[in-house]
């Protein structure tokens, strides 16, 4: 299972992911969470990271042009949109994407099924807030193009290996405070989800 720690706020915290096996690192571009980062802090990070991991920039009920210019500034490699975006945003992103559903039920887990996509628990707020999903929904679905996320932690993501996922989110479950991440939590949660 590939592996993506999100809301990476300082270098430290990014290297420490990427030498316990992270595949992508997540920057969240969402000014009303506390794992905000700008996109020039971003930069700064990306900037001196090594190269073949994805850097990937998290959104929030904004338009294609913020998107475009955010990923082009900091340097991410793919744009994470967690909001109900229309078609017409998708078509004028000039930069690889990944689209969120944000879980109420079993039948949400198939929207967009025959795309790669990031499944997480719905809440009002944007993020899963380390919300689980029900897991027994993923039972004889085809789960090879899903990346789950919410509610994640070194103790529960082993049990996912027999659903076949193609990879796995965390942020909160890895974290000593929003934003700072344990690196303790993160190589077991790496060590475990593989």
């Amino acid at each position: 299972m590939r592996v993506k720690i999100c809301g990476i706020t300082s270098y430290s915290d990014a290297m420490a992911a990427i030498e316990a096996g992270a595949d992508a690192l997540g920057f969240v571009f969402y000014e009303k969470s506390p794992r905000y980062i700008s996109p020039s802090d971003a930069k700064e990070i990306i900037s001196k990271l090594p190269p073949f991991v994805e850097k990937v920039g998290l959104f929030v009920n904004v338009d294609a042009q913020v998107i475009n210019s955010y990923i082009q500034e900091s340097g991410c490699t793919l744009a994470q949109i967690h909001f109900e975006a229309p078609n017409e945003l998708y078509e004028q992103i000039f930069v690889p994407y990944i689209k969120v559903i944000r879980a109420k039920e079993a039948k949400d887990i198939l929207e967009y099924c025959d795309e790669y996509r990031l499944v997480d628990a719905y809440c009002e707020a944007y993020g899963g807030a380390g919300k689980r999903l029900n897991i027994e929904w993923f039972k004889d679905v085809d789960c090879s193009k899903i990346i789950l996320a919410g509610g994640l932690d070194a103790g529960n993501v082993s049990s996912l290996k027999e659903y076949g996922f193609y990879g796995v989110d965390v942020s909160s479950g890895v974290e000593e405070s929003y934003g700072v991440k344990d690196p303790k939590k993160v190589k077991d949660f790496i060590t475990n989800a593989r």
